[in-house]
């Protein structure tokens, strides 16, 4: 039930997103856009997480990473630098209002850009 509830509640924020008209309305929207980035991020993580096991399964020992463990190398670096860049960003407007709609946004910005990235490598 509390499910249904969720999904309720969510819905009618993202109709209300259409044309947020406050702040926190704004900051709302865009913390949204930003959990729908990630999910998005974490399913091509998968499937690129996936492939680079498989690839592993015919990788030269060379002494170097294999592709799993350089893809999660490079993951857990660019997380850390995506939050630390957009705390950056967000520090315009340091303890305004808008602060976590600047924040929200590059983190979504950069998201989908990651996303991209880890689509491209399986695809190449």
């Amino acid at each position: 039930m509390m499910l249904v509830a969720a999904l309720m509640l969510m819905q009618g924020a993202a109709s209300d997103c259409e044309d947020p008209y406050t702040q926190t309305g704004m900051n709302r929207c865009a913390a949204l856009e930003y959990e729908a980035s990630d999910t998005a991020l974490n399913a091509q993580w998968k499937v690129t997480a996936a492939e680079m096991k498989r690839r592993d399964t015919h990788a030269v020992d060379d002494g170097r990473p294999g592709y799993f463990d350089a893809l999660l190398a490079a993951q857990r670096a660019w997380i850390a630098y995506r939050d630390a860049h957009c705390t950056t960003v967000g520090y315009y407007a340091r303890g305004g209002s808008l602060e976590p709609l600047l924040v929200s946004t590059c983190k979504t910005d950069l998201t989908e850009e990651r996303t991209r990235a880890l689509r491209d490598l399986i695809t190449q």
